[in-house]
């Protein structure tokens, strides 16, 4: 283990006791129902009404994933436990990006819940990403983990400040892989992924964000010179872009 990664790891998994302890004896409320032809059968329905029993991973993913809870707040208390710790070992795999996650964060309406509940969820964010930025090899891509928080919270800002105060080779290296996944859809005039109710506010801050702060680092990493060449061009609009020499020929 890189010993830089000690602090954080420490505070992820504190993070995740946390949620263990906070969310535990939590249950869906006792007439939550779904259709069976959809969703899953009685007996795992059933299950959702029982505290602490680990759900196959098949089962907490169409729980999660489901959008016609009567109360996403009580299904979503009730497997976060689990659900947090699945999200850090990467055994959560959504059918489109980890947005999906962020917005099953978002109906359930964390923000709203009583302060230690709410304090929890906050933290276990902000630990797995503060870890996420300086992990070699994260089981989650920073820039997958970012969508997730964006969209679990409704705001960019905080995730972009950390990874803009987070100056170290790793983190730097996200931040060129981000930029190699992001760039056909940022070129576009397109949130990278599917947003919710900000894209466009969220995209505008995105791209700004990388015209200022990540050609000096990616350039002391000896980053390619047409990644580079990508990020200027966000700065430019219309015409100016497209028919800059460097443009890479996207068609949308």
């Amino acid at each position: 283990m890189n010993l830089n990664q000690t602090p954080a790891l420490f505070r992820l998994d504190a993070a995740l006791n946390r949620m263990a302890v906070t969310f535990h004896g939590m249950t869906a409320q006792p007439d939550e129902h779904n259709c069976e032809c959809h969703w899953g059968s009685a007996e795992e329905l059933a299950q959702l009404k029982v505290p602490d029993v680990e759900l196959d991973l098949d089962l907490l993913r169409r729980t999660w994933q489901a959008t016609d809870w009567s109360d996403h707040a009580s299904v979503l208390r009730r497997i976060l436990p689990q659900l947090s710790r699945a999200l850090v070992r990467g055994l959560v795999e959504p059918l489109f990006g980890m947005e999906e996650v962020g917005r099953a964060f978002a109906r359930g309406q964390w923000q709203q819940w009583p302060a230690e509940q709410t304090a929890a969820v906050r933290e276990f964010l902000n630990a797995w990403w503060a870890h996420t930025l300086i992990d070699t090899d994260p089981a989650v891509p920073a820039h997958e983990v970012l969508a997730l928080c964006a969209e679990a919270s409704a705001t960019l800002s905080p995730w972009l400040h950390v990874w803009e105060a987070q100056t170290c080779a790793v983190a730097d290296q996200h931040i060129a892989e981000a930029v190699t996944h992001w760039e056909y859809d940022l070129l576009g005039d397109q949130l990278p992924w599917g947003g919710w109710d900000n894209e466009e506010e969220m995209r505008t801050e995105l791209a700004a964000w990388l015209i200022r702060h990540a050609p000096a680092r990616l350039h002391a990493r000896n980053a390619p010179v047409e990644l580079l060449h990508r990020i200027r061009l966000l700065s430019l609009a219309g015409p100016a872009r497209w028919e800059d020499p460097h443009w890479p020929g996207h068609r949308y």
